[in-house]
């Protein structure tokens, strides 16, 4: 039997790995696996002694099953995702029960494992949780800023995507991200992915309304030499290029029913078989989905597939048009010069800065690249103005930036009263009560608007 490897980690660090389970067997074969793996176990029979061992030590990983005798699995990730947010936990569930399994990940569990355990599973979930970036540490700073990739802007929207992302990324879970096009979706996959355990593996993006639907099976799985014509050696798709890291699915609205249905199979059975081919081979990739369209009116027009939605759409995270997050144009437009000019950025009128800062922007951040670009083309002395932009006036904010055309009042007063709520939530750490009374509201008040404007924490 093979045995898995840990990649490097610190000289005479001791990682130690809690194990939750009643059965003695289970307990004993995780307990060697981890041996063998070069980390130290601590084992429980209920949630009782768990508890007890919780309060002792500190753990790099905690493995639980889902049916305990004083409880279950669940109770385990909410007492760890309060507590101890930085021990990523994993939950075993009976073969099956994705139900369990869904509910654990949304409840905050790094990832699951179903029964019979499959031990290239196991390992590659131990290595991927005990990898995980040390975020509690001031010395390791994010990968993604290193590397030049990070969201720009300080409104309280952008700062609710960052929590985010840094909790998604600690995490297996699917993630499903929502929002119009241009607000940033594939870079908030990027930085999920560059912030958790499968850095250091590929990220694969892929546009699923660019394929054509007769190649999808081949592109999405690979193929065998000979499969069909023109099949003259054997390729990989883009499930097996995804090894060990994330598959990002943009535009998955687009998928076309036969191949939900074969995508759906591989993401519950983490196997996929290549055309042509008579075997199946395990794959080891995180699901990364997105689209500009409103997923839950497909389900309902029955155009997607409602078991692969909710496969999907584990744990959601919206992207806000830019609209909403008008301070932070400014400084969108600063980045953005920066990157479009290098070193010889041009500078920005203030009218034309000011005409920015209340257009509607249907676009949103790519509309904005857009025209900075061309203006950047078209201006004189590496100063952009007010004409250099070719804003198109009926998409112009009125009254200063009081509401936008086309805008309901509703839609506009319901938009003003949404963006003072997430400012007062940041102010206050997201505080409800303290947030209320910052408002000038009640606590009931305030929880109403809350739900009323489906504005998630």
């Amino acid at each position: 039997m093979s045995l898995g490897k840990l990649s490097r980690r610190p000289r005479g660090e001791l990682r130690k790995v809690l194990i939750i389970d009643d059965e003695t067997d289970i307990r004993e074969l995780l307990d060697l696996t981890v041996a063998r793996m070069g980390l130290s176990a601590d084992c429980a029979g209920s949630v009782a002694e768990a508890r007890r061992l919780l309060e002792l030590h500190r753990y790099h990983l905690c493995l639980t099953d889902m049916r305990l005798p004083d409880g279950d699995g669940l109770e385990i990730v909410r007492l760890i995702t309060e507590r101890f947010g930085e021990t990523p936990i994993a939950v075993i569930t009976a073969y099956g029960t994705t139900q369990n399994a869904v509910a654990a990940l949304k409840a905050g569990a790094f990832d699951y494992l179903t029964k019979p355990l499959a031990l290239d599973h196991l390992r590659s979930l131990i290595n991927s949780a005990i990898n995980l970036p040390d975020t509690g540490s001031p010395d390791c700073p994010r990968l993604s800023e290193s590397e030049g990739i990070q969201l720009v802007g300080r409104s309280a929207a952008i700062e609710h995507v960052r929590q985010m992302i840094d909790k998604l990324a600690r995490s297996q879970a699917p993630v499903y991200i929502s929002g119009e096009s241009g607000t940033g979706k594939e870079l908030a996959a990027r930085l999920i992915h560059l912030q958790g355990s499968r850095r250091t593996a590929p990220f694969v993006p892929v546009n699923c309304g660019a394929i054509p639907e007769n190649l999808m099976e081949s592109e999405f799985f690979g193929y065998r030499k000979g499969a069909f014509t023109g099949a003259d050696a054997d390729r990989d798709g883009f499930f097996q290029v995804a090894k060990g890291g994330t598959l990002f699915l943009d535009e998955v609205a687009d998928l076309p029913l036969p191949m939900q249905v074969k995508l759906l199979r591989a993401i519950q059975e983490k196997k996929v078989r290549k055309v042509g081919s008579p075997n199946e081979e395990n794959v080891d990739v995180r699901i990364i989905s997105a689209t500009h369209r409103n997923l839950k009116n497909c389900v309902d027009g029955q155009s997607f597939r409602q078991d692969l939605y909710y496969r999907l759409n584990v744990i959601e995270l919206r992207m806000p048009p830019l609209r909403e997050r008008q301070e932070d144009v400014a400084p969108l437009v600063e980045a953005l010069l920066t990157r479009i000019g290098g070193t010889h950025t041009p500078r920005i009128d203030p009218q034309a800065m000011h005409a920015l800062s209340t257009y509607g922007f249907p676009g949103n951040v790519r509309e904005l690249e857009n025209i900075l670009e061309r203006a950047s083309a078209l201006c004189v002395d590496h100063l952009i103005q007010l004409d250099d932009l070719h804003l198109a006036p009926e998409t112009m904010a009125v009254s200063g930036g009081a509401g936008l055309a086309g805008e309901t009042l509703d839609d506009y007063i319901n938009r003003v009263e949404k963006q003072a709520i997430l400012d007062a939530l940041a102010k206050t750490a997201f505080n409800r009560t303290a947030a209320a009374r910052l408002l000038g509201v009640t606590f009931r008040s305030l929880r109403y608007r809350i739900e009323r404007l489906g504005i998630e924490e």
